[in-house]
Formats: structure tokens, sequence, C-alpha cells
């Protein structure tokens, strides 16, 4: 059979997984993946989380457990949910060692609330990282205006940083910059740089969505049917094109003087990796944003579906984006033509982004505070299976 995830991870492209929850971990669903799929990283996020504790048998034992203690539900939040990550952090080292470092990471984010504020933001990376203590962690930070410095500062105590919410192309020029000026002063202040990594997550298959309804709107208002055509004729081509030229950037940037001189003192670059894969619109290849968007160097985070999706059906073809930037260019342009503001749609998809997260942070909480209530009135009784996910962490190197 062919190996097409094997194709893809020897076309340069790291296969990353867009999920965790403790039923994954206590499964050996994610070990799986690992030794099964060419898995060599994870993602998560707000909405992973609020998803993944919603299923209270699992982690029931554990909220008990800080009932009785009588943690309030932000720390409970973070003791339940470093938990996870420190056993993922583990189950993905042998990637992590095999890649010398590169791959084999599992991300965390800072609590979204702290978005647009540098200082608390990188205040809560360090405790982060303290807290879930494993050297392939890394620390998600939003690529906000706030978060630009929160990120060269963080990197500059050495800890390795996954960049998200990233949707425009300036932005993305501000956060390799600010990643080029964490390393100076890591470097600077005596860390090994051949310890610190970091990602740029761009996302993809929001921006079509935005697009795509504008495009609609255009055409649903066009005087005459060549408007109306043209007009659809560009739905589901923004996201690529737009992600295209910002490989294009990383090259340009990854090939100058300031980065060879972190290079020669053993840094890794920041890699591109490609997040929200999965398409939205049934009408598209349901692995667009994985054939599209493959080019050395990459990382691609995608759900479980997608990655299966890709396993069976996918394509390489090669590197499609390299020498496809002039065609990339003339598609923004044809869509801004058309009546697409394209700097507001990536001004409303970053606002929206963090919005999202927090609507997610928030259900989190809520979700966590009942379940501590209902464990401090007796009526939350540990989960049966508690000692066996105990035992297995344990095995895992997941200690809480």
């Amino acid at each position: 059979m062919t190996d097409r995830l094997g194709e893809l991870t020897a076309a340069g492209v790291a296969v990353w997984l867009d999920d965790l929850s403790r039923v994954r971990l206590s499964s050996g669903g994610l070990d799986q993946l690992r030794r099964e799929k060419h898995l060599v990283g994870v993602t998560t996020n707000p909405t992973i989380f609020a998803k993944a504790l919603s299923d209270a048998d699992e982690y029931n034992w554990q909220l008990r457990d800080h009932a009785v203690r009588g943690l309030g539900v932000e720390e409970a939040v973070r003791m339940t949910t470093t938990y996870d990550v420190r056993w993922a952090c583990d189950v993905m080292r042998p990637a992590y060692d095999a890649s010398d470092g590169v791959d084999g990471r599992v991300s965390i984010e800072v609590d979204p609330r702290l978005a647009h504020d540098a200082e608390k933001t990188a205040a809560e990376a360090k405790s982060l990282w303290w807290l879930v203590d494993r050297p392939n962690l890394f620390i998600k930070i939003p690529a906000t205006e706030a978060g630009l410095p929160a990120i060269t500062a963080t990197l500059a105590e050495g800890i390795s940083v996954n960049v998200t919410l990233i949707f425009g192309l300036d932005r993305y020029s501000q956060v390799m910059d600010a990643f080029l000026a964490g390393l100076e002063q890591a470097k600077a202040n005596g860390h090994d740089l051949s310890k610190i990594a970091s990602v740029a997550s761009f996302f993809v298959s929001r921006v079509d969505t935005e697009v795509d309804k504008r495009l609609d709107r255009i055409a649903g208002e066009a005087a005459d049917s060549s408007a109306k055509e043209r007009a659809l004729g560009l739905k589901g081509r923004a996201a690529v094109a737009n992600a295209r030229l910002a490989y294009e950037r990383y090259e340009k940037v990854f090939a100058g003087d300031r980065w060879k001189a972190l290079a020669d003192a053993g840094a890794h670059p920041q890699r591109p990796l490609w997040a929200s894969t999965s398409t939205k619109n049934p009408d598209y290849r349901d692995v667009i944003y994985v054939e599209e968007l493959i080019a050395p160097g990459t990382v691609n985070t995608m759900p479980e579906a997608v990655i299966d999706a890709f396993a069976d059906h996918g394509e390489v073809p090669g590197d499609t984006i390299t020498g496809s930037y002039d065609e990339a260019r003339k598609t923004l342009d044809d869509i801004i033509a058309a009546g697409v503001d394209f700097a507001d749609v990536i001004a409303t998809l970053e606002r929206e982004g963090v919005e999202k997260f927090e609507v997610s942070w928030k259900e989190l909480l809520e979700g966590v505070a009942k379940s501590l209530t209902a464990a401090a009135k007796g009526s939350g009784k540990p989960n049966q299976a508690a000692g066996a996910n105990a035992e297995v962490a344990q095995q895992a190197g997941g200690n809480a």
C-alpha cells in the first residue's frame, strides 16, 4: 500500500495532530499515531481543551482531587491541562530525540484573555514552561500586536514558542522579526540556541471562509453576469495564495545575513506551520490545504480526520509552493480588484480568532467549575478507571 503520509514527510512536511484529550492519551491512541502515521507533533488550543474536558468521566477523578484540595477553577484548569500536555510530551519524546529537538513538540496556549497584554503573556508563558517542565514543550502565543514583544521576551528566556493566529503577510513578517530578536537576546543571555525551537502558525482555511463569504455577497450584488462569474471564480483560492506568499517571505528572511549569524550559533529556523487545515466548504477537496502547501521545512497540523483522509487518498506531487509566488500575487490582486477588502479580512480574522478562543476558555472554566462543585458536594465520584489512567500516565512519564 502507498504510504502517503510517509511521502509527505519525505517531501519536508512535518505531520502534527491538532487535537489532544485524556482519552487519546490513556488509550494509547496518540502513541499509535506516532508509531504508525508519521506523527511528530501535537497542537492544542482552548477550544480543544474545552471539548476534551466536557468528558467528565475521563477527568472526574482528577477534578475530584482538585475539589478536595479546594483549588480555584483557574488553577484546576491549569493543573488538569498541563497534566495532559506533560503526558503528551512524554509520548512524543521519541520523535523529539530522533529529530534532535526539531519535532516531537506539544503546544499549550497562554490564557487568551491576556492576548493584548505583553507583560502578562510573557509571565504566563514562563509559568507554563515551569509547570509542564518538558524540553519538547511549545508555548503558544497569539500574534497580536501585544503578542509580538511577548514572543521576543519568551524566546529570550530560552523558552520555545509556537506563534499562533497569524493570518496576514505583514503580521507574519513582524513575527519573524520578533523571533530573530528573541534569539539574539537569548544568545546574549547565554542560552544554547540549539535547544530553542519555534514555529509560526499561519491559519489557512479561515481565510477562504471569510473571503468566499464576501465574494458571494459581491456576486449577488453584481450588475452583470461577467462580474458575477469573476467573483465566484475566485472562491477557494485566497487561502492557498496567502500561505504561499508567506512561504516566500520565510525563504527571504531565512536566507539573510541576520539569520545566518544566528544559524552559525546553532539556531534552528522558525518553521511555517499551516494551521486550520480542515476544509470548511464541502465543495472543496478535503485535503486541499495539505496537497497545495507542500514545501521543505514546513509543518502541517491536522485534525485526525484530515490525517486519515490524506493517508487514504492524498497526493504528493512534489513541492507545490516554491515557484508559485507570481500566480499567488495575481490571485490576491484579482480578489482585491473584485471588491474584497483583504486588509479588513485579515483584521477581522485576527480579532475573531482571539475572541473565539476567549469564548472557548470561558466555556472551559464554566465546565470545570460545575465539575468542581459537583465533586465538592459528593456527587462527582471518581471514575472507576482512575487508577488505570493514573498507572498509564505514570508509565508514560506524565506525572501530575
